[in-house]
C-alpha cells in the first residue's frame, strides 16, 4: 500500500496537459479516536473534497469546488449519499477480511485509490480501481479484461467472489471509463484558472548564525515546475550547495530551499554569489544578490545588544534601590525605632512589632 500512498500524494504529472481525479478511501479497525472511515477526493494531486464518519457530511477544501457544488447540487447530494453507504460496505469488507485471514483483533486498515487520467491534449484516459489491506497491496481492477486481479494469495477468493458480480463489474467500467472522465473535465473547467495560472514567489536569504550556511528560500509558486540555484559570476554552482526538495504549501502553492556554504567565501568575494530562481516556460527570473543586508536572521551578537538600553537599566535599578533605602531609615526614623541592647535581646522572646 505504500506505493499507493507515494503516488496518490508524491506523484508528478509528467504532462503539463494531463489532468487526475483520484478518491482515495480509508476504512480502519481497531484505531481509537480515529475515524471507521475517511474519504478524500483529490482534482490534479489536491484535495478538493472531504467527509468521514464523524462528520458525517461531505465537505469541500477549494473554492472552485464550492462553486462548483453551488451550481451542481445535486452533486453535492450525491457525494453525501455516497459517503454515508459507502461506510457499509467498506466496514463489511473489513470485517470479511479478518474472518477470511483469521484475524479476531487488533489494528486493521482498508484502503482504496480509484479515479481516472484524462490527457486533454491526446484524449487518451485511463482508469484504475485498485485495494490495499494492512500496508500492502492487495487486489485491483483490470478495466480491459473486466477482472479482478489478486496481488496476493490470501486476496484469490475476494477475487472470485468479486468476479461474479458481474453488474458491479460493468458499473466500474462504466464509471471509470465514462462518467469519471466527463466528471473530470467538468471539474477542470471550473478550475481552470487555477490550473493555468502562473504564481511567482517570495524569495528570502535566511541565516541562523554569521558562520551558518544561507538559505535561499522560495515559497508561493505554482505550477512546480522550478529551478533554484545558487551562481558565481553567473554560472551555476555545483559544490558547497545543498538543494532541498519542491514541498507543497496548504494553499496548493509550492516552495524550495537551496543552501550555501559560506565558510570558505571571503567576505569581499560576497557580491560575485546570488541565487536564482526560475520558473519553467517564463522569461523573467528572479535573481537574489548574496548580501549581509538583506538575509533575514533571529541572532543577535553580544556586541549588537544597545549598550545605551543597559546603561539606563542599572542607573534605574541603582534610583530604585535608593529610593527603597531611604524610605525604609525614614520609615524607621518616624517609628521612633532604637537599637536594642545586649540585655533586651537576649531576654526578648516576642514577635516584632
Amino acid at each position: 500500500m505504500k506505493k499507493l500512498l507515494a503516488f496518490l500524494f508524491f506523484c508528478h504529472v509528467a504532462c503539463s496537459v494531463k489532468h487526475s481525479l483520484i478518491l482515495f478511501i480509508t476504512a480502519t479497525s481497531g484505531v481509537p479516536d480515529f475515524p471507521e472511515f475517511m474519504v478524500s477526493i483529490q482534482v490534479d494531486e489536491v484535495q478538493v473534497g472531504y467527509c468521514d464518519s464523524n462528520i458525517r457530511t461531505a465537505e469541500t477544501t477549494q473554492d472552485w469546488a464550492r462553486k462548483f457544488m453551488k451550481d451542481n447540487p445535486r452533486q453535492l447530494e450525491y457525494y453525501v449519499k455516497e459517503c454515508y453507504n459507502t461506510q457499509h460496505f467498506f466496514r463489511a469488507t473489513i470485517n470479511s477480511l479478518m474472518k477470511l485471514l483469521n484475524q479476531t483483533g487488533g489494528v486493521h486498515i482498508l484502503q482504496r485509490m480509484s479515479g481516472c487520467e484524462w490527457d486533454d491534449e491526446t484524449g487518451e484516459i485511463r482508469g484504475f480501481n485498485q485495494y490495499g489491506y494492512d500496508g500492502e497491496d492487495f487486489i485491483a481492477l483490470d478495466l480491459q479484461m473486466l477482472t479482478w486481479i489478486a496481488s496476493k494469495p490470501q486476496a484469490f477468493i475476494t477475487k472470485l467472489r468479486w468476479d461474479t458480480d458481474k453488474a458491479r463489474l460493468e458499473f466500474n467500467k462504466n464509471y471509470f471509463i465514462h462518467l469519471c472522465p466527463d466528471l473530470l473535465k467538468k471539474y477542470v473547467q471550473y478550475r481552470k484558472s487555477f490550473l493555468q495560472r502562473t504564481d511567482l514567489p517570495s524569495v528570502s536569504l535566511l541565516q541562523k548564525t554569521p558562520s551558518s550556511q544561507v538559505t535561499c528560500h522560495a515559497t508561493g509558486f505554482y505550477p512546480d515546475r522550478a529551478d533554484l540555484f545558487w551562481r558565481k559570476d553567473g554560472e551555476e554552482l555545483h559544490e558547497d550547495v545543498d538543494k532541498g526538495e519542491i514541498l507543497p504549501n496548504h494553499d496548493g502553492t509550492f516552495q524550495m530551499s537551496v543552501d550555501l556554504n559560506i565558510s570558505s567565501i571571503a567576505p569581499e568575494d560576497w557580491k560575485k554569489y546570488d541565487c536564482v530562481f526560475q520558473m519553467s516556460g517564463v522569461k523573467d527570473v528572479i535573481i537574489t544578490k548574496l548580501d549581509k543586508s538583506v538575509i533575514r536572521t533571529n541572532w543577535v551578537s553580544p556586541s549588537g545588544f544597545p549598550a545605551g538600553a543597559v546603561i539606563g537599566v542599572v542607573v534605574g535599578l541603582l534610583l530604585l534601590l535608593l529610593c527603597i533605602t531611604g524610605l525604609f531609615i525614614w520609615r524607621k526614623k518616624t517609628n521612633g525605632f532604637r537599637p536594642a541592647n545586649t540585655s533586651d535581646s537576649e531576654d526578648s522572646n516576642s514577635d516584632p512589632n
